[in-house]
């Protein structure tokens, strides 16, 4: 029996949405789509494009973050970071980039006020991050690992830090240079040497260096999600 090829669709036409004709004589194939097919395609494309963006970039490639890296706990954090969650990376990069906290302490000389000082203004600057993260986004798993690995730098890598030896060497400290500001605190000396005559200078210093070690490698952390594709 032979073929017989549909009729074609008028122009105009919106009640066929795909044709697939057969030209006996000339041997060709033809496949029409109709306009409203493809407008639908392009749509369904643009809003998976839109929801893959919003999940994590179009690539969905994973990130971890790994709690004990950093010091402050066990947990590992893995998820698809989106430009929200890079944003937030990003500010908290700079941050620590800017600033004494994220960088390697030099005792011979940094001044450890001045370290505090800088601890404790990142804790403003943290807090306010985190309060300025949408809430639409804060129900993702990326955007609430950083919020919680941010919050627990603060409270369990700078707090207790703060707590044992930021009020004992700062009263500690003033004393002292009230000494040479009454002459009584005979050969005037830097800063810096100063600070080293603290009675537990020793483990001041090392718990200052584990606090340091820690955030550095939060920093890093956060400059591998601002790069990560």
């Amino acid at each position: 029996m032979p073929f017989v090829a549909p009729a074609p669709v008028q122009a105009g036409t919106t009640s066929q949405l795909l044709t697939l004709m057969w030209n006996p004589a000339s041997w060709t194939l033809t496949l029409s789509v109709s306009a409203w097919l493809l407008t639908g395609a392009v749509i369904l494309a643009i809003l998976v494009g839109l929801w893959k963006w919003w999940a994590g970039g179009l690539t969905f490639k994973n990130f971890e973050i790994d709690q004990a890296e950093i010091g402050v706990g066990n947990s590992k954090f893995r998820f698809k970071p989106n430009l929200t969650d890079k944003q937030i990376a990003y500010a908290i990069w700079v941050e620590l980039s800017t600033r004494k906290i994220g960088l390697p302490i030099d005792f011979d000389h940094d001044v450890i006020t001045e370290i505090y000082d800088s601890w404790y203004n990142f804790f403003s600057v943290t807090r306010d991050l985190v309060k300025g993260v949408p809430v639409s986004q804060v129900k993702r798993n990326g955007t609430q690992a950083i919020i919680k690995l941010s919050i627990e730098v603060l409270n369990e890598g700078l707090r207790p830090h703060l707590t044992h030896w930021q009020a004992r060497f700062r009263w500690w400290y003033e004393r002292e240079l009230a000494k040479y500001d009454e002459g009584k605190g005979g050969t005037v000396l830097d800063p810096q040497e100063i600070q080293a005559k603290f009675p537990r200078y020793g483990e001041l210093k090392a718990d200052m260096l584990r606090v340091n070690t820690a955030l550095i490698r939060y920093r890093q952390k956060m400059h591998e999600l601002v790069l990560k594709d």
